[in-house]
């Protein structure tokens, strides 16, 4: 696969570069190259700053709000914004239940929420996960009964990312249990959190952060309009949501940036040490790293096309998923290895400035959680090996 800009190409490319060279905030900026956690506020002025460009939605449809751009733009697009080390939109709006609504919701549901997710007006969050159904999706046991003109909601979702923000709420449920195969009788139900019944339990990471949640829903009562596509369908909308999931796990120009960091980290002598670029084995292991991740390039090109051409993300975006993640830890060992004895101190910085090496160390753990999410590298074989391989 060529990668050969046109000059209309090159103009975009210098447009984009601009952007995030005038237009990207300075104390966003700051924060995120720091490696600083970014505050839900300024996450979304930052979202909102796309919007406002037009740029929030790169793979939507033009009539919802996408920017109509072709697969080289996107690929230029993802790179410069990668490169500029800019924050990641929370994904669970733009990237998850967006493409859900606007592929099988209602007219009605397209008008009540897709601005709104676009706009970055609404927090969602996903609920997927349950105490007994983690990477066997199938199994999940929140229940939603159909009483009158809404279901009535019971049961638990947990490690729900950032729900403690959450306006509403995306949940996979179960509508029917008499069925032949435990994939049937799942839908998909937006949900409110203000909703009675609804409460949020937060689960505090190894690192000290309150990240993820477990939501309760007893007696929770969903409007029926808020059911997506047809009840007993939800596995099949899932399916698509966790392929754009997947495809966004893979951070290719993140990591892009981070190895390039590293590298100039490797250069210089830190405290008067020898530098890293004389340890031949470190720098064997970052080159690895940076031809993985050029692999991984083609293959986010790839999927790009498929997006671009109106398909759903096929298997491609479980080998996103599974090489990109793996990349993302390759990285953060290497990052740990320079920075040596100085990772060992188990606590957060105070400050922007401190702590670099410590906060090296609250990533390297808190990134272990990569291979898992969205389906875990292990079912990500599986997959591969059924509908590329054939076996």
């Amino acid at each position: 696969m060529h990668v050969t800009f046109s000059d209309a190409e090159l103009a975009f490319q210098d447009e984009v570069r601009s952007f995030f060279r005038d237009e990207y905030p300075d104390d966003i900026r700051e924060v995120a190259d720091a490696g600083a956690g970014i505050e839900p506020e300024v996450q979304i002025r930052w979202q909102k700053i796309l919007h406002e460009k037009g740029w929030a939605a790169p793979n939507w449809p033009v009539e919802y709000g996408g920017t109509g751009w072709t697969p080289v733009q996107k690929y230029i697009y993802a790179r410069e914004e990668g490169f500029a080390n800019a924050p990641t939109i929370v994904p669970f709006g733009l990237n998850m239940v967006g493409p859900v609504i606007y592929t099988f919701g209602s007219d009605e549901q397209k008008q009540r929420f897709l601005p709104d997710i676009l706009a970055s007006n609404v927090w969602w969050a996903q609920g997927y996960s349950e105490p007994g159904a983690g990477s066997d999706l199938a199994s999940l046991k929140t229940r939603a009964d159909l009483v009158g003109d809404h279901y009535v909601v019971n049961g638990t979702k947990t490690w729900t990312t950032l729900g403690q923000y959450a306006d509403w709420i995306f949940c996979l449920v179960r509508t029917s249990s008499d069925v032949a195969r435990r994939q049937e009788g799942i839908s998909f139900l937006l949900v409110d959190m203000n909703t009675p019944g609804i409460s949020v339990k937060p689960i505090v990471l190894l690192d000290g952060t309150h990240e993820v949640n477990e939501i309760h829903f007893e007696d929770a009562e969903v409007p029926v309009e808020n059911l997506v596509g047809e009840e007993g369908k939800g596995w099949t909308y899932g399916k698509v949501l966790l392929q754009h999931e997947r495809t966004n796990s893979a951070n290719t120009f993140r990591s892009a940036y981070r190895l390039r960091k590293l590298r100039e980290q490797a250069a210089r002598s830190v405290r008067g040490a020898t530098p890293l670029a004389e340890d031949r084995n470190f720098m064997r292991r970052l080159a690895d790293a940076e031809a993985h991740l050029k692999s991984l390039e083609y293959i986010e090109l790839r999927t790009l096309a498929s997006v671009a051409s109106g398909k759903a993300p096929g298997p491609e975006s479980s080998f996103l998923k599974l090489i990109g993640t793996e990349i993302g830890q390759q990285i953060d060992a290497l990052y740990m290895d320079a920075a040596g004895y100085y990772a060992l101190p188990y606590r957060p910085a105070t400050s922007i400035g401190e702590g670099g090496e410590t906060r090296t160390a609250l990533r390297y753990f808190n990134q272990r959680k990569t291979t898992i999410y969205a389906g875990s590298n292990e079912v990500q074989r599986n997959i591969i090996a059924k509908h590329v391989l054939g076996l």
